[in-house]
């Protein structure tokens, strides 16, 4: 799910928001203010309501950030990279970089975003009741008492074992613990998210059809999200399985053409690339590779900055590269891409570069069935 704006960063993580947000906030406002709000809390001005709805919305889209904020914080405190958090219209995404240690990891961090929707419920209904406690009654308080409920509901929806909800990564965890494989575990929790999907989609138009309550597409909507998502994770587990009898020395491209990092943007597109059909270059400075250079980065320099933009500041730096070793499983570096460097991964040995692997090698592997020598 791709970021429309960001929000900045929070803790060093970039924090986008997708256009869908705005529908959501847009169904829950108008729902809680139409709804809601009217029936608890009746013969307000429409404008209170409306004011409450919206900012009810937004805070329960906070509320998820909370929760995504979690997922990420601990999977940093575990050794994963956390590239951005990106919020859209059925929740929020965490983009993880890298994998998981060990399954207690993989438990830890799962857990973290369920924990953090409970106790926040918990607080809203602790505010809740305080404020009737203190006299307070009116909208107000039916927002503080809707977000505490709602956040509890998203807690233990999460924790159903069904990829890829929090509680698919917490069976993930367990399978991967007893089974001492990790693919195996991958593909089990995909299972349960594609069957658990699919009762939510019949059991949405079930209730569609019989109660002629069109509020039921939601659950067929959701559960059409869980199915695709999760037959995504299980065909990722397929092709790690696959690709874990192959060594990344029999798919890199050995010895790859390299560019200087001191030659310019323009040298690159002018003097460079034009001998070469490679659109990706490892940049070397003094015999020690320091980045990637593909064609899209180089493009995305302006024009008139070209002649004066290295290629050093160009390149996706080392540090943000994917790496492997030669003689690794070709599986392993799949939870290594990454956009900086456009999904490829330089392959060093002893410190020097040795190859380049990209998406279209990992895809000619697959299709020419490698096995292990």
């Amino acid at each position: 799910m791709r970021p429309t704006f960001s929000l900045g960063q929070i803790s060093g993580i970039r924090i986008g928001v997708n256009w869908s947000v705005l529908a959501i906030v847009a169904l829950l406002a108008y729902g809680l203010a139409v709804g809601q709000f009217p029936a608890e809390v009746p013969h307000r001005p429409e404008a209170e309501y409306v004011a409450a709805g919206l900012v009810t919305a937004v805070v329960y889209m906070g509320s998820l950030l909370v929760h995504e904020l979690s997922h990420s914080l601990v999977a940093r405190r575990n050794g994963v990279k956390v590239e951005d958090i990106t919020l859209w219209l059925l929740g929020g995404v965490s983009r993880l970089e890298g994998e998981f240690p060990d399954p207690g990891a993989e438990l830890r961090v799962a857990g973290a975003g369920p924990l953090a929707s409970l106790l926040l419920g918990g607080l809203f209904l602790l505010v809740t009741w305080l404020a009737v406690a203190a006299g307070a009654r009116g909208v107000v308080v039916a927002a503080l008492a809707w977000l505490g409920g709602i956040n509890i509901v998203l807690a233990v929806f999460n924790v159903i074992p069904a990829a890829p909800l929090d509680g698919g990564r917490l069976l993930q965890a367990v399978l991967w613990s007893i089974s001492k494989d990790k693919i195996k575990a991958a593909s089990w929790s995909a299972r349960s998210g594609q069957v658990f999907g699919w009762v939510l989609v019949v059991a949405g138009f079930y209730l569609v059809l019989v109660q002629r309550d069109y509020s039921w597409l939601w659950f067929v909507l959701l559960g059409w999200f869980l199915i695709s998502a999760a037959t995504a994770e299980n065909q990722q587990a397929v092709l790690q399985s696959r690709l874990r009898t192959v060594a990344v020395r029999e798919i890199m491209t050995a010895n790859p053409a390299t560019v200087p990092a001191s030659a310019t943007v323009a040298q690159f597109l002018n003097d460079y690339l034009p001998w070469h059909r490679h659109s990706a270059f490892p940049v070397v400075d003094d015999g020690q590779t320091v980045g990637l250079i593909t064609v899209h980065r180089a493009n995305r320099v302006p024009a008139g900055e070209r002649a004066q933009t290295s290629l050093r500041d160009a390149a996706c730096p080392l540090s943000d590269v994917a790496q492997a070793t030669p003689d690794e499983p070709v599986a392993d570096i799949l939870s290594r891409l990454n956009e900086c460097s456009e999904r490829r991964t330089l392959v060093l040995q002893d410190g020097h570069l040795a190859g380049i692997v990209s998406p279209a090698d990992i895809s000619r592997a697959l299709g020419q069935g490698f096995r292990a020598r």
